[in-house]
């Protein structure tokens, strides 16, 4: 008698079946990347109208607009630290379509000022790129008399808690500047915070502080017309716009490396492949001579990333924050 081995094939061809099935219907589910974007892409601002950000974010728009057809759409949600924008678009859905302009202080340094966060910088988003960053000046009223670094370390060290230096708002990377260099150099300069940049850098020049850590943007005009000085930049190398003024690493305060970065995210729940399209997108657009020549003049410069390098580049960022937020002993009011 003759037997006959069946082959098991049949029998797993119902299994194999429904595992192609459910792949593909995993691979439906996704949005399709080269698709991507087919409307408008928000992008939430926690900053008032009419700031540094909204050039480049205009000429984003424009290259989006000739790149896919689709516009980027500014929201602005300034408020709480820049809180209030951030938390909207963690708990926006995960399209793609939602972006936040995320600053550093949010991501880097909130964490380790505020006991409590109504969003996670780990959890809540997936960083898309960097996107623009901007070194400080230190800069002086010019009716103080002093003309370098040096002769401000002085002054303060004969004059304890003089002179006093505005900030931004407390809590936030010009603060730190400040008290980082008190703490590096020995000094006490007193520290008064204002609600932004214009209203720090009016009362600078009326004189009512003596000293601020300003983006060149702001300081410029004031430096043109001879009413602040600059005494410090906090980039690695010299600003071209101001070849004369040395960094702080050159006046031996390496600490004082600071570029105050921007970045774009999206919520967690945001597919990778979306993520990958945006980061392509924008990355693209970050490299054009026309973005370039949109920002360059203004001292902000753009920082293109992919999303891995970001991921790495906010968690070495973080640590150096943590250090200097411990150094000064600061904590938000909450």
């Amino acid at each position: 008698m003759n037997t006959r081995i069946l082959s098991p094939l049949p029998l797993a061809l119902p299994r194999l079946l429904c595992t192609l099935l459910a792949g593909a219907a995993a691979l439906l589910a996704q949005p399709a990347a080269a698709e991507f974007p087919e409307k408008p892409i928000k992008v939430v601002s926690p900053y008032a109208p009419g700031n540094t950000l909204d050039v480049p974010l205009l000429q984003l728009n424009e290259f989006m607009r000739q790149a896919t057809g689709q516009q980027v759409v500014i929201e602005h949600k300034p408020g709480a630290a820049a809180m209030v924008g951030t938390q909207a678009v963690a708990n926006a859905p995960g399209d793609g379509y939602t972006l936040l302009l995320g600053p550093m202080g949010v991501f880097v340094i909130n964490p380790h000022t505020f006991s409590k966060l109504p969003y996670s910088p780990d959890k809540s988003f997936k960083p898309v790129t960097n996107f623009m960053g901007a070194p400080l000046l230190l800069v002086v009223n010019s009716q103080l008399g002093i003309n370098t670094l040096p002769e401000l370390i002085a002054y303060a060290k004969k004059n304890p808690g003089q002179p006093s230096y505005g900030s931004f708002g407390a809590g936030n990377s010009s603060h730190f500047a400040g008290a980082l260099l008190n703490q590096r150099a020995g000094i006490s300069m007193l520290h008064v915070p204002f609600n932004g940049t214009p209203p720090l850098v009016q009362n600078l020049v009326s004189g009512q502080v003596n000293a601020g850590f300003i983006p060149y943007i702001a300081a410029r005009p004031h430096i043109e017309s001879g009413k602040i000085k600059a005494l410090a930049y906090s980039a690695k190398s010299r600003a071209a716009q101001l070849p004369n003024v040395p960094t702080f690493n050159e006046l031996g305060f390496p600490d004082l490396e600071i570029n105050m970065w921007t970045g774009l995210f999206v919520p967690a729940s945001t597919p990778d492949t979306v993520v990958k399209r945006l980061n392509s997108l924008i990355t693209q657009a970050l490299g054009t001579q026309a973005m370039r020549d949109r920002v360059l003049p203004n001292d902000v410069y753009p920082l293109p990333t992919t999303p891995e390098e970001f991921t790495a580049f906010i968690a070495t960022d973080s640590k150096k924050w943590a250090e200097a937020v411990r150094l000064t002993g600061f904590k938000a009011q909450e």
